[in-house]
């Protein structure tokens, strides 16, 4: 009977460390902590599949809240219930005291009917937070674009060197790959400064 832990945060901008700490704190070892920077929107996570390799009967997986195994309401009820039922597995939410199998078990089937109410009760918390804060995300760039915010990556500046460049292209003595290369650039970029300019040219012509 081993003990795993699992940490998750949603990019690798967020640091997983207040989990990690929790879980050694369990204690865990911290190579028998497995760390994913991943949506919570599904479970097709590299280090969650590793994990799941691993897990064997009487084992026992221990995450910091019902949140960091996932977002979607159905996948996690789902999950918990594999896990649980069909794998054997015990699972400890360090967060949620009632949600520890180990103990929800031996009290019978009061303990395992209160378990499921606070599962469900805490999975539909967490996936109405996910689509919260999908929808102000969504509200969040339609009010920039509506104030004329430009979203996404700046424009790349073009070098010094780019009229040159782009004549030296037009008369076919540079290729646009030989011309990224010696730009730094790649070569989608050369195609799209070469279509700036031919548009930019075409609009000028257009007003004179």
């Amino acid at each position: 009977m081993t003990t795993y832990g699992y940490a998750r945060v949603s990019t690798r901008e967020q640091n997983p460390r207040r989990q990690i700490d929790a879980l050694v704190a369990f204690p865990l070892p911290r190579s028998r902590i497995y760390v994913d920077h991943a949506t919570g929107a599904t479970f097709d996570r590299p280090r969650y599949r590793q994990l799941m390799r691993r897990l064997r009967a009487n084992d026992t997986l221990v995450v910091k809240s019902i949140d960091r195994l996932g977002r979607s309401y159905a996948e996690i009820l789902a999950q918990w219930r594999h896990l649980t039922q069909d794998r054997q597995v015990n699972i400890v939410v360090l967060d949620m005291p009632l949600l520890d199998t180990r103990t929800t078990a031996a009290q019978g089937i009061t303990g395992t009917f209160i378990a499921d109410i606070v599962l469900q009760l805490l999975s539909y918390i967490a996936q109405v937070e996910r689509e919260n804060i999908r929808q102000r995300q969504a509200e969040g760039i339609a009010a920039a674009r509506a104030r004329g915010v430009r979203l996404g990556r700046p424009p790349m500046r073009r070098p010094d060197a780019w009229p040159q460049v782009s004549e030296r292209i037009r008369s076919h003595e540079l290729t646009q790959q030989k011309a990224a290369d010696e730009l730094g650039v790649c070569r989608n970029t050369i195609m799209k400064w070469l279509r700036e300019d031919e548009q930019a040219v075409t609009q000028a012509i257009g007003r004179s």
